[in-house]
């Protein structure tokens, strides 16, 4: 009598990376928009009164510029977990994931020197609202990638080697936040 082949291997499920770049995409599209938003407001006000940053207010390149400095490290650091997880090297994947956790708290740290040496009111114009949505969502962000590296290393060293695409989806998250805050950067900072 002959029996039948075995099936074959279901497909791998990949939840938590497809969900990672529906994410990633749906936070595009925000940030897309808030910067239109950002930009049609500067543009209207400069040609209404000339000016677009309230009266007194300067903007601190040092904590901007180390911030942006900051996400290159952060995406070397992701992709060092991802090749680590692949090797199944837990100590390396384990110290790049919180180095990556690091920065994020040292990058929300330069953001309140930022919002503590601007002195700009919450309230009061078009500047002071954009620029508190983007850069506060662009703060909710990071502290969510801080979250997702701790879980991650967490899920990691905890003894799940094997699955391997939590820490692929948390690369990708990061290439996400280091592209959306380079546009940040550029578009706050840079063009005030």
């Amino acid at each position: 009598m002959h029996a039948l082949p075995a099936a074959p291997a279901p497909a791998p499920r990949r939840q938590v990376l497809v969900g990672t770049a529906v994410t990633c995409a749906a936070l595009a599209a925000l940030f897309g928009g808030m910067f239109a938003l950002y930009l049609r407001l500067r543009d209207q006000s400069l040609s209404a009164s000339g000016r677009w940053l309230p009266e007194g207010v300067s903007v601190p390149m040092v904590p901007a510029n180390v911030m942006l400095c900051a996400m290159l490290p952060i995406a070397i650091f992701a992709q060092w977990a991802v090749y680590s997880a692949k090797r199944g090297d837990r100590v390396h994947a384990g110290v790049a994931l919180w180095l990556v956790a690091l920065l994020a708290v040292a990058m929300i740290n330069a953001q309140v020197n930022i919002y503590e040496r601007m002195h700009v009111p919450a309230v009061g114009g078009s500047f002071n609202t954009m620029f508190y949505a983007l850069t506060g969502a662009m703060v909710a962000l990071l502290v969510a990638g801080a979250l997702f590296s701790a879980i991650t290393a967490f899920r990691y060293l905890g003894g799940r080697t094997t699955d391997r695409e939590v820490v692929t989806a948390h690369a990708l998250y990061w290439y996400f936040l280091s592209f959306a805050f380079a546009m940040l950067w550029f578009v706050i900072y840079v063009t005030k």
